[in-house]
């Protein structure tokens, strides 16, 4: 099980990846040992006024109890930081799926990002702005908190801060982290929502590469380079995506099928498939059953089947039939998502005509085509 639900804001399943209680004890120790409460004790009290005693908050099992009060609050400030998002996207009528806490923090799973400038805008500003609220509101917790709470005290200065760290860090433009969302936003202003992409991507992977760079010359920062490959293969695979939707706008799964043209009847033996392989030289057959496309065969199918029950076996025997099934209205990018999601190579397509099959093929001539032929053409 990689992520299990905890409970539910607004109707949102909130996650908790297998990752972050790996993540929360490490980092309960990395605040609960060494000389960080003394630092941070420092800075809250600079920015607060606040007296902490730091001879209380390192005796004995403390630094512990701190470590593991923060962790949690953290993570709960990142979850509101996500809910944030889910707000806004609400606002405009989206459908938010999940929201998912993990090693790296949060991410609010949003389906499609809207493609009109204000709203990925807005969407993308509600996080970071939901985290200076949740600062300011431990900074107020700080100011009213008895003295004899030195751990409460410190635990919601440190939270104060870490929101308002939280919110700058997140509008770095490091696409896909928010700022590179706001910066998308702002370059589709007046260009292409691909081009915005594509250039809100290559200025994350920029940022990717120097936070790598930090990660490795700053006495190897172990999550700094998780970060620097998260922010690099995230920005690399939204911008493939977004370039795939745009080729494939306004394209249905109809457009891309036609009458397969390597066929074999269910009935055929295994021995006729191996004979028609070798005289059609390909390795794929569709198979079809009274007219209609029922499955697909492929050399690998009848490797185990022994050459004296070849007469004996049938195709339909080994045919393959659990595929992804489309109506032929399905738009052809959300069938390649759906094939990408399922790792499959083919799928059934239903049209008035009867069933027929699709293949990565027919999605990779479509792409070719509409990069030479340009959109519009020949669809």
């Amino acid at each position: 099980m990689r992520s299990f639900t905890v409970t539910s804001v607004w109707g949102i399943p909130i996650k908790i990846h297998i990752s972050l209680l790996v993540v929360l004890p490490i980092f309960a120790w990395l605040l609960g040992s060494g000389q960080q409460i003394e630092l941070y004790a420092g800075l809250i009290e600079a920015l607060t006024g606040a007296s902490l005693d730091v001879a209380t908050l390192t005796a004995g099992s403390t630094p512990w109890v701190i470590g593991f009060a923060a962790a949690i609050g953290l993570f709960v400030s990142v979850a509101l930081h996500e809910l944030g998002h889910a707000w806004a996207a609400m606002r405009y009528g989206l459908d938010v799926e999940s929201i998912t806490l993990w090693i790296l923090g949060g991410l609010a799973n949003l389906g499609p990002i809207p493609r009109e400038w204000h709203k990925e805008f807005w969407i993308a500003v509600a996080g970071p702005a939901t985290s200076i609220l949740v600062g300011a509101a431990c900074y107020a917790g700080v100011t009213v908190l008895p003295a004899s709470q030195p751990v409460v005290v410190f635990v919601a200065g440190w939270l104060a801060v870490t929101n308002v760290v939280l919110a700058v860090f997140n509008m770095v433009p490091a696409f896909p982290m928010d700022g590179g969302r706001v910066l998308r936003a702002l370059l589709a202003r007046n260009r292409p929502y691909a081009s915005a992409t594509r250039l809100a991507a290559s200025v994350g992977k920029g940022f990717a590469i120097l936070f790598g760079a930090a990660g490795l010359l700053g006495g190897f920062n172990p999550m700094l380079l998780l970060l620097a490959l998260f922010i690099y293969g995230a920005a690399s695979s939204e911008s493939r995506t977004v370039v795939l939707a745009d080729l494939l706008e306004g394209v249905t799964v109809a457009d891309l099928t036609a009458a397969p043209d390597g066929t074999i009847d269910a009935s055929a033996s295994v021995s006729e498939l191996v004979t028609r392989m070798f005289a059609d030289r390909r390795t794929e057959f569709a198979v079809v059953d009274g007219g209609d496309v029922v499955g697909v065969i492929t050399s690998d199918d009848f490797r185990a089947v022994p050459p004296a029950e070849r007469e004996t076996t049938t195709v339909a025997e080994l045919m393959a039939t659990d595929l992804p099934t489309f109506d032929a209205t399905t738009p052809a990018f959300d069938a390649l998502i759906e094939l990408d999601q399922s790792r499959a190579s083919e799928a059934f397509v239903t049209t008035p005509e009867g069933t027929r099959m699709i293949s990565r093929r027919d999605f990779a001539s479509a792409l070719e085509m509409r990069k030479v032929l340009g959109r519009g053409d020949p669809f």
